[in-house]
């Protein structure tokens, strides 16, 4: 009886062999289970993200494919031959729906230019702006919507041509070898368009450079903190600068065009919604594009952006039934494949860079 005791004891006393007692309590902090309402809350906070993001990037592509349509319409099929007029409703559009988004609605902080050499930059900017807009609306009156989304495509290629020239900054030689398929598709697109137009072909491409040396540009002279702008404040001041620039081409190359409107608008009261309509989905597009990066990423409207051509491409292709080749589809699909791979090389150099 005494060995069984003292056997016990030492049992007791080695930590390794104790056993639970029935009288003992294991002590786990299991977390309570949330109460059904919360994990109803959550899951429906969830979806209505899902849902949020989901129409802002429907409607970046609606008012980004819709105004590539518009103004082709307005410009080769309805009839209304004035360009630089239309580029101007634009931008009085932008500047009045800026105005009411940042100053009444307060949809974002309002920002002041703080010097007169911010409002030269600003003003410098304004003026690319105008050409890359003004030879983009231009290129739709010759060129279908499908050729000219194709050579627009090949902004990186202009963007690292203008960075290299003014900044004089080298990219990777991976970053180089993509945009050779960026160049060589848009020269199979070219050789087999149905419906080429030099004079279209060249604007369009003007236009294209113009967007990558506003982009290059903006990054140089806007780059201190002093003088960085919102987007959305960045547009409130460009837009009616723009506007002001406009004005007098348009008077001087397109003659007397707010008489010419103000007649069709009498014959054909149509053409102010589609002026109106036009000039809104403009300015809806500045708007998605800052949607979409507020509620996705930069990396996302960028990847929209790749896709946004091709299917800008097919839509018109669909409704204005313009003639396409294998070997145009061929070269699109080339440079598009081209953007993709330049955005993968430019993504993988900035990672090495850091």
């Amino acid at each position: 009886m005494v060995e069984a005791q003292t056997w016990t004891t030492r049992r007791m006393s080695n930590p390794r062999l104790h056993t639970l007692d029935t009288n003992d309590q294991l002590q786990l902090d299991i977390p309570q289970t949330p109460p059904s309402d919360q994990r109803n809350n959550g899951s429906n906070i969830n979806n209505n993200n899902l849902v949020t993001t989901s129409l802002i990037i429907a409607s970046w592509y609606f008012s980004n494919i819709g105004v590539l349509l518009l103004n082709k319409y307005l410009l080769s099929f309805y009839g209304y031959r004035y360009p630089i007029f239309l580029t101007m409703l634009h931008m009085l559009s932008c500047a009045a729906y800026s105005y009411a988004a940042i100053n009444v609605v307060q949809f974002v902080p309002y920002q002041q230019i703080h010097s007169k050499k911010q409002f030269l930059k600003i003003f410098a900017l304004s003026a690319i702006f105008c050409f890359s807009v003004v030879c983009g609306n231009t290129s739709l009156r010759y060129l279908p919507v499908s050729f000219n989304q194709a050579i627009g495509a090949t902004t990186p290629f202009f963007t690292a041509i203008f960075a290299f020239l003014i900044t004089c900054k080298k990219e990777t030689a991976e970053v180089y070898l993509a945009l050779l398929p960026v160049v060589l598709g848009i020269v199979v697109s070219t050789n087999s368009e149905p419906l080429f137009h030099l004079f279209g072909f060249l604007v369009c491409v003007g236009s294209t450079a113009g967007r990558a040396l506003k982009s290059v540009v903006q990054g140089i002279i806007l780059t201190s903190e002093a003088e960085k702008l919102h987007s959305m404040n960045l547009l409130l001041y460009m837009a009616p600068l723009a506007a002001m620039i406009l004005l007098p081409v348009t008077l001087y190359i397109e003659g007397n065009v707010f008489a010419i409107t103000i007649e069709k608008a009498r014959s054909d009261p149509f053409i102010v919604f589609l002026l109106i309509g036009n000039a809104t989905v403009a300015y809806l597009v500045n708007l998605t594009n800052f949607l979409v990066t507020k509620h996705t990423s930069a990396l996302t409207l960028q990847v929209l952006g790749n896709a946004k051509a091709a299917v800008a491409a097919v839509v018109s292709v669909l409704i204005f039934r313009n003639p396409v080749t294998v070997m145009g589809m061929t070269g699109f699909g080339i440079t598009t494949m081209g953007v993709v791979l330049y955005s993968e090389a430019k993504k993988r150099s900035k990672g090495a860079s850091h």
